[in-house]
């Protein structure tokens, strides 16, 4: 497959003097071989700017960012995340963590006046699977030693989070992992019934109200409240990982409000810092929170809470609810999912298993893992950053922001059927059995 340039232009502003070769090279020297392979499949364009939907290249093309595995939900750079973060850069960007620091406290407080009812308690960390990680030791300090997580999850690749994720493909070069680590059928409560009751007061359950990396894996109607009551019946405990699905990815604040359930503890991340800093949180119940109350050094992170990061958790909250992008999000994902699946029947019949989606998580799944790589290349010819699914390699996913004006959603649909019809002549001439 070749890359092609679907517009032209001159090289973005303020782009470094680096060029792609020197970049692809220093990749391979100093990062990742496999990532500099990676890029090289995509014409290895190097990303230097990015605004509200769109990035621009070293070599002045732009892109709708439909990608980013969640985080853009503001779109990038929104102007008043990076205007509350450049001031805090200016005054206290980092912190001791001996003295008290206000911008922690208010970030804490507006996280938890927008969590799920009950959930009161925080502790910030910096990446999703440290939030994953967080929830799995309160588990562990409430007595529950088992982790019961499913088929398909995605829970991040540090150790504790590696073990609840479900891919030998992540857990076999380490092993070694955490013991005592089921993993059951999504969507099966007959099958978590079963667990619980053989190992009561024993489980802590990890589940994500949508698997996204699972290929955009929706539960059947009622399984979540199902699983909350069998978690309670059976005296387990209950961490929802909302690190992709939170903070209005679904339409919806966040995937326990669908149907009303409350963990334990609930993860976020990604969209968490607005697009502009990394930065992640376990919200608890007082109950489930105890065990830090008790030693405030038994769980702790240099940058957990940082000033920095805080002010852009702030500003990230107040930009979603002033500018009701959780709406937003539900309303642009309610036009964008029929026409998505309108064009994927039309023009790739035979080829597409399925569309589904919630909000602006919406995914194809292809006929095989093949043709979704060749989607994702023929999408970034015509102009739209897409994401393959780690746990379900046959599908393309689309996070889009909730910043995507009318014209951004007429061109991505228009990119996605000459991207489809493209599909369909490179599948033409495809030797049978795969690309």
């Amino acid at each position: 497959m070749t890359i092609t340039s679907h517009s032209s232009g001159d090289t973005a502003t303020g782009a470094a003097p680096d060029n792609e070769a020197d970049i692809l090279a220093l990749y391979r020297a100093r990062l990742s071989k496999g990532r500099a392979t990676l890029a090289e499949l995509f014409g290895s364009h190097m990303e230097v700017a990015s605004s509200g939907s769109w990035l621009t290249t070293s070599d002045g093309e732009k892109f709708l960012n439909c990608g980013g595995y969640g985080v853009f939900i503001m779109g990038a750079r929104h102007p008043r995340v990076v205007e509350a973060v450049q001031r805090q850069l200016n005054t206290h960007p980092v912190a001791t963590r001996i003295l008290l620091e206000p911008t922690v406290a208010r970030a804490a407080e507006a996280l938890a006046s927008i969590a799920p009812r009950g959930l009161e308690r925080v502790h910030f960390s910096l990446s999703g699977a440290e939030a994953v990680e967080t929830g799995l030791k309160l588990a562990r300090a409430a007595g529950r030693r088992r982790i019961v997580s499913m088929r398909g999850g995605y829970h991040g690749k540090t150790m504790g989070a590696l073990s609840a994720t479900a891919k030998a493909v992540y857990q076999d070069p380490f092993r070694p992992l955490l013991a005592d680590v089921v993993h059951l059928p999504y969507g099966d409560p007959e099958a978590l019934r079963a667990e619980l009751s053989a190992h009561p007061g024993e489980d802590c359950v990890i589940i994500e109200p949508v698997q996204g990396e699972g290929g955009v894996v929706l539960p059947p109607q009622g399984y979540l409240k199902q699983v909350e009551e069998l978690v309670r019946e059976y005296e387990g405990f209950l961490l929802l990982d909302e690190v992709q699905t939170g903070m209005g990815r679904l339409g919806e604040w966040w995937g326990a409000d669908i149907e009303d359930i409350r963990p334990d503890v609930l993860l976020v991340g990604k969209a968490l810092g607005g697009g502009v800093v990394p930065v992640s949180a376990a919200i608890a119940t007082d109950k489930a929170f105890r065990p830090f109350d008790k030693d405030p050094y038994v769980h702790t992170g240099t940058f957990s809470g940082q000033p920095l990061l805080m002010a852009g958790v702030q500003a990230a909250i107040q930009v979603m609810q002033e500018e009701r992008l959780v709406t937003r999000a539900r309303d642009i994902g309610a036009r964008l999912l029929p026409e998505i699946t309108r064009i994927a029947r039309r023009n790739l019949p035979g080829l597409v298993t399925e569309v589904r989606g919630r909000g602006l998580l919406i995914g194809v799944e292809l006929a095989e893992p093949g043709l979704a790589g060749e989607l994702l290349i023929e999408l970034f010819n015509h102009g739209v950053v897409a994401n393959h699914s780690m746990n379900g390699n046959s599908v393309v996913r689309f996070t889009p922001p909730a910043v995507l004006t009318e014209a951004d959603e007429r061109f991505l649909l228009d990119s996605f059927d000459k991207a489809t019809r493209d599909l369909v002549r490179q599948a033409a001439t495809m030797p049978e059995g795969g690309s």
